[in-house]
């Protein structure tokens, strides 16, 4: 019998359907349910065509055709139908298209994916894919405050995956990384600042065949990674490790130059195709209190970056002002040093905006508090500081940050004698040699007034930890790409917030020392062994699609510029993924009732329920439980799931 398809004439025979001759024609209709070898089913109705002389649309995979039939595969009718469908489909679809740990790093990183190959041991590999959002893995697995982690399903069954831990295990145990670099472009990018941002903005220009100067007031390189975190968390060697990376792709290094009437942002600008402000905060605020420009008193980051230089502290006493992560940094740089270590702050511990971890081991190793205090002078003697007049304080209403605002309790002061006073209460960034960036009206792109120079990191007053310079740095190297029009696009995840992490328990995290009376700056944390990573590994629920060439609907998504949101649904609620079988995951999240699992499940018991069809479907399956005796782990269903829900 002959047929018409989109106005070609094909034979066919009798019993075949309009999905079969289309098929074998390499005509492109598209399905969700169907297999040539299981029954038809036409559950998900996006195979439907038209057919002239027929009301309605009929589904491809169950339409026998007939002599003379003409049909339509791609008329207007039929795409809109199909676009319909999809987005029926997708208002009750509340899957990971990319998992929720990789949505968390500001930077986009591919948490999953680095994780899933170190399971299979391919720690080269790992890193590579790592290198793929930053160039800074192995000291961001140390001082990342881990939003990805924040984000793990995993936390729904019991703690969430140690993502940091295990980034760090592969770091530690892969061979050196080495970047493939495009052709030189003969363009030229001048970058201020060689900080975590300034140095991924270069890391990415130069992987694009740009040539990249790094212009840094400080000696060495690595900005607040390397002044403003203590040996003891990260340590110099591991830094400098991946700097010698940078320098080894060509990036140029130019320590100990400041700007000034010879160096400045419009002289760059004549010289260099492209120019990027990344200045830090790099000098601690006041605490505004009289006294404080007396000698012993120190800024938090000024303190951390003289600490090694401090003549004998044993037996002496300092005071730290503030609740920061900076603030828990001098503290315990204090106490190595043999002070006696204490922090006053002007809230309750549970408003402190330091990481909870820091505070834990703050305490475990001998760190002294002294909360609902703030400082109103420092006793001078001889123009030096030798005590300080804490005002007592009481928690008012909530302020802008939802926290309680302290209130000075009239009268009630205390008085506190010590060597060494600290503040830690913030960063300013500082513009020497450059105009205030307010001037230069930095907008959402980073960019500047300025032809083609930007602006990012703490300079944008957007930056909250390392990890967002890095994710600064990154989608600023995209968008200089995209102005010196180079040939190569990077893609870059969107930013997003750091400044709202909660935190896991310490359990998960890396290999715990003893943190009683520290004595030296040697690493408070050791990376995870074999063992312990693979188990580990082991623990990741797969949550986004690993290969996003497995989901169809995403495929299709994509092709008919279907809208996610065009139909809310009431129901679209996260479920909890089935994990308790080891060899297979089910993940209802992702599921789309296909039935395709049913059919093709060759067991003679009930592995696989369904009930309905189309959106009323409902599959359900055993493997919430112990892997059933009858299942033979051929893990067809798996390999025939179009969304990617049974991953195992």
């Amino acid at each position: 019998m002959k047929i018409t398809i989109n106005g070609a004439t094909y034979v066919g025979t009798t019993g075949q359907t309009i999905l079969q001759i289309a098929t074998d024609n390499n005509i492109y209709i598209p399905t969700l349910c169907h297999s040539a070898s299981l029954p038809v089913t036409g559950a998900c109705a996006i195979c439907v065509v038209e057919v002239a002389g027929v009301a309605r649309l009929v589904r491809a995979c169950g339409t026998p055709v007939t002599d003379g039939m003409e049909i339509f595969t791609e008329s207007e009718k039929v795409l809109t139908a199909r676009k319909t469908v999809l987005e029926l489909m997708l208002s009750d679809h509340s899957g990971d298209c990319k998992a929720p740990c990789q949505l968390a790093c500001p930077a986009g990183t591919n948490c999953q994916g680095y994780i899933s190959l170190i399971a299979e041991g391919k720690m080269d590999e790992a890193v590579a894919l790592m290198y793929e959002a930053h160039p800074f893995p192995a000291s961001v697995a140390r001082i990342c405050p881990r939003p990805c982690e924040q984000k793990c399903h995993r936390k729904t069954v019991d703690e969430a995956v140690n993502i940091a831990g295990l980034k760090r295990f592969a770091t530690d145990n892969a061979a050196n990384y080495k970047p493939v670099l495009q052709p030189d472009t003969n363009k030229k990018v001048a970058i201020i600042g060689g900080g975590p941002g300034g140095l991924t903005a270069a890391y990415f220009l130069r992987m694009s065949g740009h040539a990249v100067d790094v212009y840094e007031k400080m000696p060495k390189m690595g900005g607040l990674l390397r002044y403003g975190i203590p040996e003891y968390r990260l340590p110099k060697k591991v830094l400098d490790n991946e700097l010698e990376l940078l320098q080894n792709m060509g990036i140029n290094f130019c320590t100990n130059i400041s700007l000034d009437e010879n160096i400045t942002i419009p002289k760059l600008r004549e010289d260099y195709d492209a120019v990027i402000i990344a200045i830090g905060a790099g000098k601690s605020k006041p605490m505004w209190c009289k006294g404080e420009d007396a000698t012993g008193v120190w800024g938090g980051i000024e303190f951390l970056k003289e600490a090694h230089n401090l003549p004998d502290m044993n037996g002496k006493t300092c005071v730290i002002v503030g609740g920061s992560n900076t603030a828990m940094d001098a503290a315990r740089t204090a106490l190595r040093l043999g002070l006696t270590a204490i922090v006053s702050y002007r809230r309750t511990q549970a408003e402190m905006p330091a990481e909870q971890v820091e505070i834990e081991e703050a305490i475990a190793e001998g760190v002294q508090f002294m909360f609902l205090t703030a400082p109103q002078e420092i006793i001078v003697e001889d123009g030096r500081a030798t005590g300080m007049i804490l005002q007592k304080m009481e928690l008012g209403e909530p302020d802008a940050s939802g926290r309680r605002s302290p209130v000075p309790i009239e009268g009630a002061l205390e008085t506190i004698q010590a060597d060494i006073f600290i503040a830690a209460i913030g960063q300013d960034v500082v513009f020497d040699g450059i105009a205030p960036l307010e001037n230069l009206k930095v907008d959402d792109n980073f960019n500047t007034t300025l032809a083609k120079v930007y602006a990012i990191g703490d300079a944008t007053g957007k930056s909250w930890y390392a990890i967002d310079a890095m994710a600064h740095g990154k989608k600023v190297a995209q968008l200089a790409l995209q102005d010196l029009n180079a040939p190569e696009e990077i893609l870059v995840q969107d930013e997003k917030n750091a400044n709202d992490f909660l935190h896991i328990p310490k359990a998960t995290r890396q290999n715990e020392t003893s943190h009683l009376q520290p004595t030296s700056f040697a690493e408070t944390h050791q990376t995870l062994t074999p063992k312990q990573a693979q188990a580990e590994a082991a623990r990741c629920l797969s949550c986004g699609c690993s290969d996003y060439g497995k989901c169809k609907l995403l495929e299709l998504t994509n092709i008919y510029k279907a809208e996610p949101k065009k139909f809310p649904s009431s129901s679209k609620v996260k479920h909890p993924i089935d994990y308790r079988n080891a060899t297979i995951i089910r993940d209802k999240n992702k599921c789309i009732h296909c039935y395709l699992c049913v059919n093709t499940c060759k067991t003679e018991s009930d592995l696989f329920s369904a009930t309905g069809r189309g959106p009323e479907a409902i599959v359900d399956t055993a493997f919430g439980q112990a892997l059933p005796t009858e299942c033979n782990q051929c893990k067809k269903c798996v390999n025939i799931c179009p969304t990617g829900a049974l991953n195992g």
